[in-house]
């Protein structure tokens, strides 16, 4: 009877623990969550004055071109020995919120960090998942906007994703989204990388007046076409492979190849004598001054 007593009582406790746990955990999901976390910043003088500077910084700005390797934008690294970079973007919003567990999971058994590009929107659909990645020194966190939408300061668009249409909304993007990740992890992103990797000359020089440094990408894997076949995605990455290369790849989208292709393509690095690192261990370089 004792015995009884005892289990009921630890269960009791343990359910408790576990309400309390759960309940805490919901409510600070919430409180970061996209709307909530812009609101708070509305609020927020440093945030509101720095808003303010930059608008006026480019309130007669020019888009400059548009694309992905525009000037401003980093897309490798500076490297005379074999090692790479392996990035991947978690993008976020409807069928984008997914999470590739295998993917990741096969990195942490095969030692292989890699650099993870999240949204806000990601974050707030997988907020218990991106704590534990944040903790996980195998990969580093960094920014791929607040909503995903690719940083235009005129309203341009890509792959029918609608692109920030001024200033003031590409300055939210980067810098909301920058201090939604540093006060989750304590670790502001220091790289940032558009939604669909495009953006404008203007962007980029926003993102710098930013202290973050807008990256591109140098081999690009493919497996963001949807069902991408493994080989094809394999040969992407390994015919165009190269010391300092920064490879971008996917891991909300458990449904396509990324896991299956990485399964070949690490090996095959591997025996080619390349090292893999994460992005914050180089310093990177840009073909266009």
């Amino acid at each position: 009877m004792k015995r009884n007593k005892f289990t009921y009582k630890f269960l009791g406790i343990f359910s408790l623990f576990f309400i309390v746990h759960f309940t805490t955990n919901a409510q600070i999901a919430s409180d970061y969550s996209n709307v909530k976390f812009l609101k708070m910043l509305d609020h927020d003088t440093s945030y509101v004055n720095l808003k303010k500077r930059i608008i006026n910084d480019f309130i007669h700005a020019q888009p400059g071109h548009w694309g992905e390797f525009v000037k401003g934008v980093d897309e490798d690294f500076y490297t005379k020995q074999k090692y790479i970079a392996f990035t991947f973007d978690g993008c976020g919003g409807p069928k984008r919120n997914g999470y590739d567990a295998e993917l990741i999971n096969y990195m942490r058994k095969e030692k292989v960090p890699g650099t993870l590009f999240v949204t806000g929107k990601w974050i707030d659909a997988n907020f218990k998942t991106f704590l534990a990645l944040s903790k996980d020194t195998l990969f580093e966190i960094e920014n791929h906007g607040l909503n995903h939408q690719p940083c235009s300061i005129d309203g341009e668009s890509k792959y029918g994703i609608h692109g920030t249409a001024n200033a003031a909304q590409a300055f939210d993007e980067i810098e909301a989204n920058a201090r939604k990740i540093e006060a989750i992890t304590h670790r502001r992103p220091i790289y940032y990388r558009s939604a669909t990797a495009f953006i404008d000359e203007a962007g980029a020089r926003l993102a710098s007046k930013l202290g973050i440094t807008a990256i591109s990408f140098q081999v690009l894997s493919g497996d963001a076409v949807p069902y991408t076949p493994v080989p094809v995605i394999e040969e992407s990455v390994l015919q165009n492979i190269k010391p300092g290369a920064i490879v971008i790849m996917h891991f909300n989208h458990p449904e396509w190849n990324t896991y299956e292709a990485m399964q070949k393509i690490v090996p095959r690095l591997r025996q080619m004598g390349y090292h893999f690192v994460k992005l914050d261990e180089f310093k990177l370089r840009s073909e266009k001054k």
